[in-house]
């Protein structure tokens, strides 16, 4: 007698196709990237806000808004000591720290993809020794190449000397990125070389001067002078943004990338232009100021990856972190007396950088 109970027999889940595999890799790396992104924005707010109530005058956050609300809606503050803490001497400084961090990761983040070199950044390029030098003319021998100009004009137009040299290579001898790395490193010597001259012969107080400049601060930075780094910024930003995908055909290689239909040369020479202004506006207020350019955007990369659209604003963010945290450590690790930030930016980002390199090099930029 045949039974007529069915015997079920399991199915197995099938498979997932490779394309939804890689829809689901994709939504998962896009939404890493915004998180570290928006966590990062998040910090420099808060840390922002707590970096205002430091110093040697002691402010509540409650009376910095209340003097920023004031001032926006037109109240006379000119006889309030604390008004004038909070917006002439704290405010400026801190958005200058995030602007000048954001903008010099930018630059960093877009010299390191389009070379494809860690070691690719103002500082290592020559930009800010030259604007080192052009400082050094002004207030060493009192040498304007504009009159009125001063120390800013002179660092602005040393600035772009490197960038000018290594533009010129580039169309004679159709230099390589490796090539023109090294050119902007014996640049920066030739120029740090030429300021140690001039400082060996200048007075203590000149000396001084040049020594502070050399090793960057923003305690010197006004409205007047954060509105034009700002600006710059924002538009050397928006068009390094825009050529995020050019950035990264580029990566791959040159010859990759004419394959693809890319002017390599001509794209690298723009690039390298729109670097060394955003660059220059900021070391020319600020002085000199390193290894944001390069820690920021090697962080970044490890976090995010190579992609450009997303690594040119994480290291904006991060890039402005850095910088934030590195101005408060200097206003107060040895209160009251403050500090360079530069002086800061080198003992944090020399061994950081370091341990980078040893431990994921082969990784980012094999």
């Amino acid at each position: 007698m045949k039974s007529n109970t069915e015997i079920s027999i399991p199915t197995l889940p099938a498979e997932t196709s490779p394309e939804t595999n890689f829809r689901l890799s994709y939504r998962s790396k896009f939404l890493k990237r915004v998180a570290f992104i928006s966590v990062c924005a998040i910090i420099c707010f808060i840390v922002s806000l707590y970096s205002v109530t430091l110093g040697s005058y002691g402010l509540t956050m409650g009376d910095v808004f209340h003097y920023i609300a004031q001032a926006i809606m037109g109240v006379d503050l000119s006889e309030n000591n604390a008004a004038y803490v909070v917006l002439n001497l704290r405010l400026p400084r801190i958005i200058a720290a995030i602007v000048c961090g954001a903008a010099l990761a930018i630059c960093g983040a877009a010299m390191q993809s389009m070379m494809k070199n860690p070691l690719a950044d103002p500082y290592t390029m020559g930009i800010s020794s030259g604007a080192g030098f052009g400082a050094a003319l002004a207030i060493i021998f009192g040498i304007e190449f504009i009159a009125g100009g001063g120390i800013i004009i002179n660092a602005f137009i040393c600035a772009l000397i490197p960038a000018l040299v290594i533009l010129f290579l580039s169309k004679v001898r159709r230099a390589t990125p490796t090539m023109m790395i090294l050119c902007g490193i014996s640049l920066m010597y030739v120029f740090n070389a030429m300021t140690q001259l001039f400082m060996l012969v200048s007075s203590p107080d000149d000396l001084s001067a040049v020594y502070t400049w050399m090793v960057g601060s923003l305690a010197d930075v006004s409205w007047s002078d954060l509105a034009i780094i700002s600006i710059i910024t924002l538009a050397g930003s928006i068009y390094i943004q825009i050529m995020a995908n050019q950035l990264n055909i580029m990566g791959i290689g040159d010859e990759s990338a004419k394959t693809m239909g890319v002017n390599v040369d001509r794209q690298r020479l723009i690039i390298l232009m729109v670097i060394t202004l955003v660059a220059a506006s900021v070391v020319s207020f600020t002085g000199v100021i390193g290894f944001v350019g390069l820690v920021a955007p090697h962080i970044v990369r490890i976090v995010l990856g190579a992609d450009n659209k997303f690594l040119i604003p994480g290291s904006a963010v991060f890039g402005a972190v850095l910088l934030l945290v590195s101005d408060m450590v200097a206003r107060t690790i040895v209160a009251p007396t403050m500090l360079p930030v530069g002086v800061i930016t080198a003992c944090l980002g020399g061994p950081i950088f370091m341990y980078l390199i040893l431990r994921n090099s082969k990784e980012v930029w094999s």
